[in-house]
């Protein structure tokens, strides 16, 4: 089955409006059976955005509009394709008893979901580790080197994970290897091959899903996905369901790259 399990929306605030039918309609074209819509949730009450514009997260006034509209295109589109209300939702340091109540409120409204890490915790400050270059390097100087920031980003991955965030906790985690989005700024790789091992094998262990994730293979510093193929298939060996996911934050982005990941989702591969 064809399915495309990570699109955001015209409610991302760091997205565009691209309306949700221009990704139905193009899903459609292409054939595909299922997809999830799963913008980024609304940040925690008491959480300080780090990100200059503070548009991390969807506005929580927005939400109940968003699975509404979500609820209108299902029935409409109902013999086409099969789309679930979802959210991506972050895991953050000293927070998941704020993200637990909000899965608790708005869990039994949701298809799917992602939960992801994108903000990391070091000296009490956090930052977006993905939000820009200049911040990725900046903060490289701040802890020290970039084996110290990738330890830093398994083990609070490694959290996500182990995280209890009630009986709403998403069941996909999403990007595993985001923190190689910039690597080829870096002056030598990181080898995480052993990081990446573990974050699997937790990932087995707890019964989650794994985000295949082709958004990285169109970051110019990135030029692979998260994860790369090699862990695909060692996710894949080891039994650990996989989901497609573009990533996409615009129309044009939906289903990107899906042909050269199809074999790991056709059956019998």
């Amino acid at each position: 089955m064809k399915k495309d399990g990570h699109i955001h929306t015209p409610y991302c605030p760091h997205g565009t409006l691209d309306p949700f039918h221009a990704y139905i309609e193009k899903a459609i074209q292409n054939n595909f059976q299922e997809i999830s819509f799963t913008e980024h949730a609304p940040l925690p009450e008491n959480f300080v955005d780090p990100t200059p514009d503070q548009d991390s997260g969807m506005d929580i006034k927005q939400l109940e509009q968003y699975i509404n509209d979500i609820q209108l295109l299902k029935k409409q589109y109902k013999k086409d394709i099969v789309i679930s209300t979802g959210l991506e939702v972050d895991y953050i340091v000293n927070f998941e008893q704020e993200t637990a109540s909000f899965l608790n409120t708005y869990g039994n409204l949701l298809d799917d979901s992602i939960l992801s890490v994108h903000f990391l915790l070091y000296e009490n400050k956090y930052t977006c580790i993905d939000f820009s270059k200049i911040v990725y390097l900046d903060f490289i100087k701040q802890i020290g080197s970039p084996q110290a920031m990738y330890k830093l980003y398994y083990k609070t991955l490694l959290d996500s994970i182990r995280s209890d965030l009630g009986i709403f906790k998403p069941k996909r985690i999403g990007h595993i290897t985001l923190i190689h989005k910039f690597q080829h700024a870096l002056l030598n790789k990181v080898n995480d091959h052993e990081n990446i091992i573990a974050v699997l094998n937790e990932l087995k262990i707890q019964q989650l899903e794994l985000d295949v994730n082709s958004a990285g293979l169109a970051k110019l510093f990135c030029k692979e996905s998260y994860p790369p193929p090699r862990y695909i298939q060692l996710a894949k060996d080891l039994s650990i369901p996989i989901v497609f996911g573009s990533d996409a934050h615009q129309k044009d982005d939906l289903l990107q790259f899906y042909n050269e990941f199809s074999t790991f989702f056709e059956k019998g591969k």
